[in-house]
């Protein structure tokens, strides 16, 4: 993208679970205008490791895409900044001349199978979310690196680093932790901001894990973390909402506060953004976690486990050699009759990678439903299910917080699902305002410009620069809850 008239040109590194992107962007009279400059592919990579294989990133191949992603950003006139944003909890480690130790693991490894309730053995739930305020997910690094005690390539680590900030490392030389992706790991005291002395005890006496030796200090978005050497030489890289929901928030185009937000991708993050973390035992119960966010703002949310679902649907359909075209396959799911068949897509049986489609299935028959025969029918059950995990999760993180919900914004790829949005808007109740799809790049690309000053002023303002950028669909409900409700009791049982 070339500056227009010496307007400031910003780079985001925007790194999902399968592609990665750059995107330039720069602002003019008030509006942000973006340019996706470079794309490369993600995803995992099974490899032998002794008796079991190991699911890992290819953070190499990711490392080269944002060298030469920067690289295009910058031509002809230069760089004003750069920020990098991805995926949280999984992390690289470094040996004593700060050499990475093999690729990064994949959160949806199997290895922390089971982790997390051994950890509760010797520091109770309560007790850690009284600490961290984190929902209990089994990939959390805190059950990572439980699970990786006695690992010979942990014994020779020096540093671990979350996967922004090793990138970063590589781009600039300097190794930071940005705290709202520091804050997913269960490492973090979530009311003071600061790592967690009793989850850093709690790995060093029981596994033998070093962990203060291992965590880099932490910043908050909006630091300045050095200078690019590769790719952009000499743009000042910016310490950005380095987890892509928090980059996601910040670029919702909200008029109020009141309002709830969906940042819909491979994973769906649902909740709302408060001034405080909820501790509660009825926030933990509910598996509601309190994230950190840009300017001192807490994300309490729940994980949905989004349209990887549908994803992995349409790659079995197509490794069996249909090929199933997505806008068409929505077309036909919105003729199939809502809600004939729904299954929580949180149930672990749809973490990891495989036959979504038979595992709805079974789903379907464990719970007395008839399964879905079509791949229609499998999309609108995916679709149904995902507005009805959404319902159930913005009426939760209002009641929990107290928090007045008016209003509710979808960011992020699933804004595109004109049939999720409205599924969304029918199970809420509430008016559903979707956009924009590159959230989290947007995110990123206001909170770097605003640390080198290229724009002023908090949230509010940032937000109001989004809104004046971005052309939102709005959707209204339809018709009553008590289908909605007659659905969840079903699931339910």
């Amino acid at each position: 993208m070339s500056a227009a008239n010496g307007t400031a040109v910003h780079a985001a590194v925007d790194l999902g679970a399968s592609s990665g992107r750059v995107i330039a962007g720069r602002i003019e009279d008030g509006r942000l205008r973006t340019e996706e400059v470079a794309r490369f592919p993600n995803g995992p990579v099974t490899v032998p490791a002794g008796n079991r294989s190991t699911l890992h990133w290819d953070v190499l191949s990711l490392y080269a895409g944002v060298v030469e992603g920067l690289r295009r950003a910058a031509e002809p006139h230069g760089l004003a900044s750069a920020g990098v944003d991805s995926w949280a909890v999984d992390y690289g480690l470094l040996d004593a001349d700060g050499v990475l130790i093999g690729n990064p693991v994949h959160y949806r490894d199997a290895r922390t199978d089971g982790v997390p309730e051994r950890v509760f053995a010797h520091l109770p739930a309560e007790e850690l979310y009284a600490v961290n305020g984190l929902q209990v997910q089994p990939f959390n690094t805190v059950f990572q690196l439980a699970a990786a005690s006695g690992d010979a390539q942990l014994a020779a680590a020096r540093a671990l680093l979350l996967v922004p900030d090793l990138l970063g490392y590589w781009l600039t030389g300097e190794r930071v932790a940005e705290l709202t992706n520091a804050s997913t790991t269960g490492l973090v005291d979530v009311r003071e901001r600061r790592w967690a002395g009793e989850c850093l005890d709690l790995l060093r006496e029981r596994y033998g894990v070093p962990a203060r030796e291992l965590l880099p200090a932490l910043v908050e978005p909006g630091t300045v973390v050095g200078t690019v050497r590769d790719g952009a030489a000499g743009t000042p890289l910016v310490a950005v909402g380095s987890h892509d929901t928090a980059s996601a928030v910040v670029a919702v185009p909200a008029a109020t506060p009141n309002f709830a937000y969906v940042s819909s991708g491979t994973w769906s993050l649902v909740g709302v953004e408060l001034d405080e973390p909820v501790r509660t035992e009825a926030s933990r119960s509910a598996n509601f976690t309190n994230e950190l966010g840009v300017d001192g703002t807490v994300r309490y949310l729940r994980n949905v486990m989004g349209l990887w679902v549908l994803q992995e649907s349409l790659r079995v359909w197509r490794e069996r050699g249909r090929e199933v075209d997505l806008p068409d396959l929505l077309a036909r799911a919105a003729r199939v009759p809502a809600l004939s068949c729904v299954v929580d897509v949180d149930d672990p049986r749809f973490l990891p990678p495989g036959d979504m489609p038979a595992r709805i299935a079974a789903f379907a028959t464990e719970t007395g439903q008839r399964p879905p025969e079509t791949d229609a029918e499998v999309a609108r059950c995916v679709v149904d299910s995902l507005a009805l995990a959404y319902r159930r999760a913005v009426h939760q993180a209002a009641e929990l917080s107290g928090t007045d919900v008016e209003v509710v914004h979808v960011v992020g790829g699933g804004s595109r699902n004109e049939l999720l949005c409205q599924l969304t808007a029918d199970a809420v109740g509430l008016s559903v305002v979707a956009g924009p799809t590159e959230g989290a790049a947007i995110g990123n690309l206001l909170v770097q410009a605003r640390a080198v000053g290229t724009v002023e002023g908090g949230l509010a303002d940032l937000r109001r620069i989004v809104a004046g950028s971005t052309e939102a669909g709005r959707y209204e409900p339809t018709g009553p809850q008590a289908p909605w409700e007659a659905a969840e009791r079903r699931l339910r049982g």
